[in-house]
């Protein structure tokens, strides 16, 4: 028997993905375990591979279109069943292409704010009640892609679109039916109501007029004249009303200023949902510490005399919080529901500053590392990072991150936790500070601010401080990242 392969969620909470290349062929042999396809995520490329065997009988998708979670994405046949009578088993049906497979039910339904088929009756409204908003739209302002969906309604072809498509669309009050799809056999995708609201359309930015036909004011009456009955042919305010913004036509203040809409990236979005649920409900606290990096930098230029890989600071703060968290493994620990779990390895996260984001690629067992290898390591893992190459696995783990913004000049900051990580070191550039020596004097040295944020659910103040002292002491000591 076929299996109908669907897109599988390979990031937490995403709501989709999008196939980079497929790495199979129709009439492929397939053993569990091979890598079907490239799918992006919101932060990584995954290779996702088989988990049944068979032959491949060929792709639902194209590659290069998001795709909703859940979305019957290619067919693999059963040893001796034709692949042609395997794709028509799930072969998609309809205008769009599609059989449904793009709810997770697969049931094929139209989701309750699907278009209405067009041989459905139109509901009654009072004479006196306003038209629907799509009748304001002034002649000759419909654009091609609203005559091709008023053909294909006309016709009794029903307009589609992907589920997070609709639910962008009824969130941002846009007509699917006005919009013209690139995603597969013409459905309506996620990209096409971005771009839609990037382009920012009249229909977006005019509010509708009670009826076709009539116009809308484009300016404030002036202060000064009484303000005479609105003419016929042109829209009154709605009651609420009030303002100048709220005259007819009139744009907020400040909108009519010059400016570009970007459009959020899934990257974007992640980082922002991920950090909002991390400031909003994990309880931070932050402790601040000067270290004295004299020593630790002369260090640094001896041993890249001879290391076979230029080791950079960030290296060695790195090694000096595994060798913290050795020193004091109550503190390499997480939250979960039903426990704080505690690690024997130590993996930590490095922030890596990506275009339009950022990644936290996961160093696995630092404790155990030199510091030529963790240096040669945290490089290629940034450098793939930023070629958008890293693995999902790439990602996860880790009780602990390191962010460190030295290299732009910046001196203290402090960071937000990375979930459900529950500390992260925010370091500053190193800088000559006045500092008290020896007896008292007052001399210079180079000194480096360094912040922890804890999540207090799991480290105490007393247990936070006790590993940023041991922190500080692997620092200032450098020669203890040795032995």
């Amino acid at each position: 028997m076929s299996e109908l392969i669907r897109m599988p969620q390979l990031a937490a909470g995403g709501e989709d993905a999008t196939i980079v290349a497929w790495l199979v062929q129709a009439g492929d042999a397939i053993a569990v375990g091979r890598p079907l396809a490239e799918i992006e995520t919101e932060k990584a490329v995954v290779e996702y591979e088989a988990q049944h065997e068979g032959v491949f009988a060929g792709a639902l998708v194209e590659a290069g279109s998001p795709i909703p979670v859940g979305t019957g994405i290619a067919v693999i046949a059963a040893e001796g069943e034709s692949t042609a009578d395997a794709l028509a088993e799930h072969a998609p049906v309809g205008a769009d292409g599609s059989d449904g497979s793009d709810r997770p039910d697969g049931s094929g339904r139209p989701d309750a704010d699907s278009a209405p088929e067009a041989d459905a009756p139109a509901p009654e409204r009072p004479a006196d009640a306003p038209a629907p908003e799509r009748a304001a739209t002034p002649a000759g302002a419909a654009t091609d892609a609203a005559a091709s969906a008023a053909a294909a309604s006309a016709a009794g072809a029903r307009i589609f679109s992907s589920p997070l498509a609709r639910k962008l669309a009824k969130e941002a009050g846009v007509d699917v039916a006005e919009l013209t799809g690139t995603g597969p056999n013409g459905r309506i995708v996620r990209r096409d109501i971005e771009r839609h609201l990037a382009e920012g359309p009249a229909s977006a930015s005019v509010p509708a007029a009670p009826a076709a036909g009539h116009a809308l004011t484009e300016s404030a009456p002036s202060e000064s004249a009484p303000a005479d009955p609105a003419p016929t042919g042109q829209a009154a305010a709605g009651p609420a009303a009030t303002g100048p913004a709220a005259v007819s036509g009139a744009p907020a203040p400040g909108t009519d200023r010059p400016h570009e809409d970007i459009p959020h990236t899934g990257m974007r979005r992640a980082i922002a949902r991920r950090l909002t649920e991390s400031k909003s409900s994990v309880p931070h606290f932050y402790l601040k510490a000067d270290l004295r990096v004299g020593a630790l930098l002369d260090l640094r230029a001896r041993l890249n005399e001879v290391s076979p890989v230029k080791i950079s600071v960030n290296d060695l703060v790195v090694k000096a919080a595994a060798a913290a968290f050795v020193e004091v493994p109550e503190a390499n620990s997480i939250w979960t529901d039903t426990a704080v779990r505690r690690f024997e390895a130590v993996d930590i996260a490095v922030a890596v500053s990506v275009p339009n984001g950022l990644v936290t690629p996961v160093v696995r067992d630092v404790q155990r590392k030199s510091l030529s290898a963790l240096s040669a390591e945290i490089r290629e893992l940034a450098g793939r990072g930023r070629e958008g190459r890293l693995k999902q696995h790439e990602l996860e783990g880790g009780s602990f991150s390191v962010s460190n913004l030295g290299m732009y000049g910046t001196e203290e900051f402090s960071a937000i936790l990375n979930p459900p990580q529950s500390g992260i070191l925010a370091v500053g550039a190193a800088a000559d500070r006045p500092v008290v020596g020896e007896g008292g004097a007052l001399e210079v040295a180079k000194v480096m601010t360094v912040t922890l944020s804890a999540d207090h659910r799991v480290l105490d103040g007393a247990l936070a401080a006790q590993w940023l002292a041991a922190f500080v002491r692997r620092i200032e000591e450098p020669m203890s990242l040795l032995v």
